[in-house]
C-alpha cells in the first residue's frame, strides 16, 4: 500500500503570508507598547489605555496597508492580463511565443506547438496567462480577503499581550507580558512553518529572538524616560 501523498502548500501563501503578518504583529507591537509604558512607570489603566488603543490604531493599519499593497498587485495583474488581451489579435505570433515557452521546459517543437494550440483552443487568455505571465487563480491577488485576513489576524494576536497585562499586577506586568508574548510568539512561529512546510524550530527561534529584541528596545526606552521625565 502505498504512503498517501502529500499535498502542496503554494495554494495558502496569500492569506497564510497575511495571517501570520498580522498575528506577528499584533502580538509584538501590542507587547512592545505595553512594556514601554510599564518601564516609564505608567499606572495599570495607563498601560492598558495604550494596549487598546495599539490594538485597535495596528488593526486598521494592517487591513489598510495589506489592501493597499495587494490591490497594486492587482492593478499589475489586471494591466498585464488587459494588455495580453491585445496581443492575442495577432494570433499566430502568441501561438509561437507559447510554444516557445513549452519547448523552454523541455518538450520538443511538435509536441509544444500541438499542446500551444489546443490550450489557445480551450482559454487563450488563461493559456498565457499562467504560462506567460505567471498569475494563476491560486496566487491570484484578492485585496480584500488580504485586508480582512491582517486586521483580524492582528487583532487576535494583540489579544494575547493585552489578557497578560490585565491579569497580571502591575509589579509582575513586565515579566509576565515579556514571557507571553515570547510563547505565543514561538508558538506562532512553529504554526506558520508547520502550515508552510519549513523547519519548525528554526522558525520558532528566529521569531523568538526578534520579538525579543524589539521587546527589549522598546522596555529600554521606556525605562530612560521614565527616568528623566
Amino acid at each position: 500500500m502505498s504512503a498517501p501523498r502529500q499535498t502542496h502548500r503554494t495554494g495558502r501563501s496569500g492569506w497564510l503570508r497575511a495571517a501570520v503578518l498580522g498575528a506577528n504583529d499584533g502580538i509584538l507591537s501590542t507587547a512592545s507598547l505595553v512594556l514601554g509604558v510599564a518601564a516609564a512607570h505608567g499606572t495599570h489603566q495607563s498601560v492598558l489605555v495604550a494596549g487598546v488603543s495599539g490594538l485597535l490604531a495596528g488593526a486598521m493599519a494592517m487591513a489598510s496597508g495589506e489592501f493597499v499593497s495587494v490591490h497594486s498587485q492587482a492593478d499589475i495583474e489586471a494591466a498585464d492580463l488587459a494588455l495580453e488581451l491585445i496581443h492575442l489579435e495577432d494570433h499566430e505570433a502568441e501561438l509561437e511565443e507559447l510554444a516557445e515557452i513549452y519547448v523552454g521546459r523541455g518538450l520538443t517543437p511538435a509536441l509544444a506547438a500541438e499542446v500551444a494550440a489546443q490550450l489557445m483552443a480551450h482559454d487563450a487568455l488563461a493559456a498565457h496567462a499562467r504560462d506567460e505571465l505567471g498569475i494563476t487563480a491560486e496566487l491570484k491577488a484578492r485585496p480584500g480577503q488580504a485586508a480582512i485576513a491582517s486586521a483580524i489576524s492582528f487583532s487576535g494576536g494583540a489579544l494575547l499581550p493585552l489578557l497578560a497585562s490585565i491579569l497580571a499586577p502591575l509589579p509582575e506586568l513586565i515579566p509576565s507580558v515579556a514571557v507571553a508574548s515570547l510563547f505565543f510568539l514561538a508558538l506562532l512561529g512553529a504554526l506558520a512553518a508547520h502550515s508552510g512546510g519549513a523547519p519548525v524550530l528554526r522558525s520558532a527561534l528566529r521569531v523568538s529572538f526578534w520579538g525579543a529584541a524589539a521587546m527589549a528596545t522598546t522596555a529600554i526606552a521606556g525605562t530612560l524616560f521614565g527616568t528623566y521625565a
